[in-house]
């Protein structure tokens, strides 16, 4: 199964009466130190407050009639994105999810009016939990991010960015599973095939960067982050996401907790923004000096803002913030 332009200028169709286009805006701290513009897609004002609406209500309203509702496992914001668009149609959504799921992602999605199901340590597990539901319930399973789609759905991030800066030189995508970065780089490569693509994730249990330096899809160990929501493998069988991220990214950077830690100070106190550890991954490694020279316009995607506040405050406040055997030490705010 292929995946072109073509599909992702019919998701932003599909998707234009739910998800929303979302803002492109310049950082002038993070330009200056880039030496060039230094731009901001805020998936954070989508009405869930995560990009991933986009791919979940583009595979549910491609559904047929009849069914009798979807599943799906999620870290957070897939569950988020499926309750509210399964919602919009009149349909019952089921949510799997780890124990390592935060509360709050937990309580939001039960907000939304769906069932939700916590079962073992891993989103292996909860991805389990939801392949037996859709066997034995009937439901259809709404990947969060192995379907052509989600990934169209996710694509439609890329082919705003495009049309509202034809002059980007290089686009960060937080990556984990692949979805995100498949459908904008996609979008990106097809439209500008010099615009450079790099996805970034954490430095513990990145599963698709192992993917790809293995050459298949493998198993990784998945651990507390500050970046929850790339955590999760990519499925052994996985058909779509992995061959793109692969074929098409330009590179993989990973950054350290600490500096998650930091960047999401720096996005709160130089824009005011409160957004998850995974939408600073791209400002991570901007930060760490791991990006290679732009020659032209940076954008990187604040994909989220269902953070657990409790966390952090204590981050904005310089304490130190435990994650499971980790424990980073706190450090307070300076440009």
């Amino acid at each position: 199964m292929s995946l072109v332009l073509a599909d992702i200028l019919a998701a932003a169709r599909t998707i234009g009466g739910v998800a929303v286009r979302t803002p492109l805006v310049p950082s002038p701290h993070l330009s200056a130190l880039a030496g060039q513009d230094f731009l901001l897609k805020l998936e954070t004002t989508q009405p869930i407050g995560a990009f991933k609406l986009r791919g979940a209500a583009n595979a549910i309203l491609n559904l047929p009639a009849g069914i009798a509702g979807v599943t799906c496992c999620s870290t957070g914001n897939h569950g988020r994105g499926v309750a509210y668009a399964a919602r919009a149609r009149g349909l019952r959504a089921v949510v799997c999810m780890s124990s390592l799921v935060p509360r709050t992602k937990v309580d939001g999605i039960r907000a939304l009016g769906a069932d939700v199901r916590i079962t073992g340590r891993s989103q292996d597990d909860a991805h389990a939990e939801s392949r037996r539901i859709a066997a034995e319930e009937g439901f259809v399973e709404i990947s969060p991010f192995d379907d052509p789609h989600v990934i169209a759905g996710q694509g439609t991030i890329g082919l705003e960015l495009m049309q509202d800066r034809p002059d980007l030189d290089m686009v960060l995508v937080p990556l984990s599973g692949g979805g995100l970065a498949a459908g904008v780089a996609l979008a990106v490569k097809t439209i500008k095939p010099s615009a450079r693509v790099i996805g970034v994730s954490m430095d513990r249990g990145a599963a698709m960067d192992a993917s790809i330096r293995a050459g298949r899809p493998v198993e990784v160990e998945e651990v507390a982050s500050l970046a929850d929501s790339l955590g999760g493998g990519i499925g052994l069988d996985n058909r779509l996401s992995f061959p793109l991220c692969r074929d098409l990214l330009d590179d993989v950077v990973l950054v350290t907790e600490a500096e998650i830690y930091r960047a999401l100070q720096t996005l709160f106190y130089e824009d005011r923004m409160v957004a998850e550890g995974a939408c600073v991954v791209g400002i991570a490694a901007l930060q760490a000096g791991r990006l290679p020279a732009a020659n032209g316009p940076v954008a990187t995607i604040i994909t989220g803002r269902n953070v657990d506040m409790a966390v952090f405050h204590r981050i904005m406040g310089g304490q130190d913030v435990a994650l499971g055997d980790l424990t980073l030490e706190g450090r307070a705010y300076a440009a």
